[in-house]
């Protein structure tokens, strides 16, 4: 994620106190983390996909300029874990969509788990959104960690100070996390592929 220009919380800070622009402010600077985010989010789509990396970026600012408790966003950590949460439901709505008029064909497909591709793993965002849904009723924190370090792209030490956690035990769950997943994952499809 790149380093904004300009000073996120600080911007927060101005538009919870009402100042003129700062909103707008906000989102300029805001933007293009977001887009690296949904960059990395749809690197790995497949071809001739329709959702276009501006057109989730913009969804989400959107989303978040629009959302009844964006005056309590604390600090950037807080601002981009919640643009996470908005993202992750983008994608999902879209991999919903394009199931149900494609017939389980088209589908927003992900790559998951290293921007290197070692380990990766292709998994549609739905099948993952429903395989994180059920993570959470296990442990909610390790979907949580999920949601911040996959949709919302924030480092271990982020994704620690969202949580008030510590980073070793956000690496620990997260390396927990991604191999329930992945069991889960492929647990289901193999019972498609059968």
């Amino acid at each position: 994620m790149r380093s904004p220009d300009a000073d996120i919380t600080g911007l927060i800070r101005a538009w919870r106190e009402d100042e003129p622009g700062a909103l707008d402010r906000l989102m300029e600077a805001a933007y293009p983390s977001l887009k690296d985010i949904a960059i990395q989010r749809l690197r790995n789509e497949r071809a001739g996909h329709t959702l276009q990396c501006t057109a989730l970026v913009n969804e989400a600012c959107l989303r978040l300029i629009r959302h009844p408790n964006g005056r309590e966003w604390r600090d950037r950590t807080h601002f981009f874990a919640f643009a996470a949460r908005v993202m992750r439901g983008i994608l999902v709505d879209y991999g919903r969509a394009r199931r149900t008029a494609k017939r389980d064909t088209g589908q927003l497909r992900v790559a998951l788990y290293s921007k290197s591709g070692e380990g990766a793993m292709d998994a549609d965002v739905v099948d993952l959104n429903d395989a994180l849904d059920d993570l959470e009723k296990l442990d909610a924190g390790q979907s949580r960690i999920v949601e911040l370090r996959y949709f919302g792209g924030l480092s271990i030490e982020e994704a620690a100070e969202a949580l008030h956690l510590s980073p070793s035990t956000v690496k620990r769950d997260w390396l927990l996390a991604k191999t329930w997943l992945r069991r889960r994952l492929l647990e289901g499809r193999a019972a498609i592929d059968q």
